[in-house]
């Protein structure tokens, strides 16, 4: 996949399939959108291609939207368009000023002019510049013109529910990991590097790594016990999470913190990139009436996290 910094710098490309979006999620939504693009493309010699906007509109827009966080990081965004067949990508920056352009302006000066869509592939509800003015309509008098091809893509739906960025988002606010990996088709990942922590895990013969440098920007799910996935240097090991403030042990910051306790691992971890990845939510984090209790729950949690793991 080719990854073009600016649509000024974008060339070279024969009869782009385009479509645009921030494509926050890459979910099963995008990924129709992108097979039926690929599809497209094969048959006229072009090459499916997505603009893109870095940072997200929303966090320029509403610059005191304090709490918005991203489901995907710019970075694994890129990573997993590339692994949906997603054959270009241009990353546009997004400010005041990109945002004033008018919906005309866009189309013309943009679409048309810089990156001469050939076909353009974009959902019913789209709506584009300044003051979110242009739609699917104008979109279609500029196809009537034959300035470019136009394939209108309606929702995608599972379990007869339209699939967007905001249901996801919703879904890992209320700690429903199961529906969320289902509308990405696929586990959701948190990456990190593993730091040095208060070591309360070794005192309770569990173990765990502590994982910080997370992006400011990613969004958590809800805090709790999970079970999933960790990968590192081309491992993938089983292991429980916690994502909270441990208040059995009393946090120091109050902070959210996340750690993971691999199953069936004994090795050093510090400092290494790890990603963490939430199949199973287990349970709610909650304070314990002493060590000995959690520890029986931790042991509890573990047996749990096996059972479900293996059976996957």
């Amino acid at each position: 996949m080719k990854v073009f910094e600016g649509i000024e710098n974008f060339g070279g490309i024969s009869a782009p399939v385009l479509t645009i979006g921030t494509f926050d999620g890459v979910h099963v939504g995008h990924q129709h959108i992108i097979r039926q693009m690929n599809n497209e493309a094969d048959k006229i010699g072009g090459q499916s291609t997505l603009l893109t906007f870095h940072p997200h509109p929303r966090g320029v827009i509403n610059p005191n939207e304090n709490e918005f966080k991203l489901i995907l990081t710019l970075e694994e965004k890129l990573e997993k368009l590339a692994s949906v067949g997603m054959q270009n990508v241009i990353i546009h920056p997004f400010d005041r000023t990109f945002s004033s352009l008018s919906a005309q302006s866009f189309i013309e000066q943009i679409l048309i002019n810089k990156i001469n869509a050939y076909h353009l592939f974009i959902g019913y509800d789209h709506r584009f510049g300044n003051s979110r003015e242009g739609d699917i309509d104008l979109l279609k008098t500029y196809s009537k013109q034959k300035k470019f091809k136009l394939t209108e893509i309606s929702a995608v739906e599972v379990n007869q529910i339209n699939v967007s960025s905001t249901k996801i988002r919703k879904a890992l606010i209320s700690g429903d990991i199961t529906y969320t990996n289902t509308l990405l088709n696929g586990l959701y990942c948190v990456s990190g590097i593993v730091e040095p922590g208060m070591k309360m895990g070794r005192t309770l013969n569990f173990p765990t790594a502590n994982i910080g440098k997370i992006d400011k920007s990613k969004l958590l799910p809800k805090n709790g016990v999970y079970a999933g996935k960790i990968t590192f240097d081309n491992q993938i090991h089983n292991a429980i999470f916690n994502l909270g403030i441990r208040p059995t042990v009393q946090s120091i910051d109050n902070q959210p913190k996340l750690e993971a306790h691999l199953i069936n691992f004994n090795g050093d971890l510090y400092g290494k990139s790890v990603c963490v990845f939430f199949q199973h939510r287990l349970r709610d984090e909650r304070k314990f009436s002493s060590v000995t209790a959690l520890k029986n729950q931790i042991r509890l949690d573990e047996n749990l996290a096996r059972t479900l793991l293996c059976s996957h």
